[in-house]
């Protein structure tokens, strides 16, 4: 079984005991989350999928934080042909680690 689920302005793939690392949410270590932003719901063998209108009405996932942690450093540089304008910048993304735990369709 698995769901798509939104968060932080992108769609994950979820499947119970998957870890993902999306935008990064409030909450401590061990902390359950609710994603009732579930945007499709299929049993693992495909017999019966469920797309929502945008969202599966009902249906929630159900995972535990893992961790919070950062992104690979991204480097951001700017510059202007023959203006004499380099700009050098770093970025690093604050992710959080989440495990699946279960998916509830509706």
């Amino acid at each position: 079984m698995y769901a798509v689920i939104q968060t932080g302005g992108k769609q994950y793939r979820a499947e119970p005991g998957k870890t993902l690392l999306i935008e990064k949410l409030e909450g401590d270590t061990g902390a359950k989350i609710i994603f009732d932003q579930v945007l499709l719901v299929s049993s693992g063998d495909g017999a019966t999928v469920t797309v929502g209108k945008p969202t599966v009405a009902g249906a929630k996932v159900t995972a535990e934080i893992v961790e919070q942690t950062r992104g690979e450093k991204l480097v951001v540089f700017k510059m202007r042909h023959r203006k004499n304008y380099v700009r050098r910048n770093g970025h690093r993304q604050d992710l959080t680690a989440v495990k699946i735990s279960a998916i509830e369709a509706a």
